[in-house]
């Protein structure tokens, strides 16, 4: 749509006051892919106002970090191997109640989103946002902002309620590349065995036939 708003570049300072607060604020990373996580230390570590205190691969690890350690702001990956982010993400608010959380997602799924606003997260993040607005993002969390990806929450609207979980529909978008269901467990470094349920559980929650008619309706419903 002409009138959507684009990707958040380079607008977040405009947008954003900043911490009145002169400490650092304590941050932690949690982020199974490799290069990923280094980009984010990369990006996070060379702000003077931003102190990462710890970078995780697992999201039980997050949860038990967050707690010896007693971060301001958790920025957590949507999906890990064996679990999905909002749940760990909501887990370690419970925990702790001052760490503000954002979750990091690899892509657009206004279905996430409302599912994170369920889960009264207070931030939703996409790994193409402008490096800019990912680091003022942090510092909104901090004053207890909340903070979502612009272009996400916009196109939010109008999209029907997704029954499937993050990992659920992560499986369904690389089977739709037409890859295997080993292809599918190599590619998401999951066990064939658990490529199946994940596809099994999907067809049956959006009511397929099999799973290219799940594909199909899961792609016209903006879920892909």
């Amino acid at each position: 749509m002409d009138d959507a708003p684009s990707s958040p570049a380079c607008t977040a300072s405009a947008r954003f006051p900043r911490p009145r607060s002169s400490h650092t604020i304590r941050t932690l990373i949690a982020e199974p892919a490799a290069l990923t996580r280094e980009g984010l230390v990369a990006l996070l570590g060379r702000e003077k106002d931003i102190e990462l205190i710890a970078t995780v691969q697992r999201g039980e690890e997050a949860i038990a970090r967050a707690r010896e350690l007693r971060p301001d702001v958790a920025v957590i990956a949507a999906s890990f191997p064996d679990h999905d982010g909002i749940p760990i993400a909501r887990a370690l608010s419970d925990t702790l109640p001052a760490c503000h959380c954002a979750i990091l997602s690899i892509g657009r799924h206004p279905s996430h989103l409302k599912l994170a606003m369920a889960a009264q997260l207070p931030g939703y993040l996409v790994h193409d946002c402008a490096a800019e607005f990912l680091t003022e993002a942090v510092r909104q969390l901090a004053m207890g902002n909340k903070v979502i990806d612009p272009s996400l929450a916009y196109s939010m609207l109008g999209t029907r309620s997704c029954p499937l979980t993050l990992r659920e529909t992560e499986v369904l978008r690389v089977a739709s590349k037409g890859f295997t269901t080993a292809d599918i467990a190599t590619s998401l470094c999951l066990t064939v065995g658990t490529v199946r349920n994940y596809l099994s559980r999907a067809i049956a929650k959006v009511g397929a036939r099999n799973r290219v008619d799940a594909i199909r309706i899961a792609d016209e419903s903006g879920w892909l």
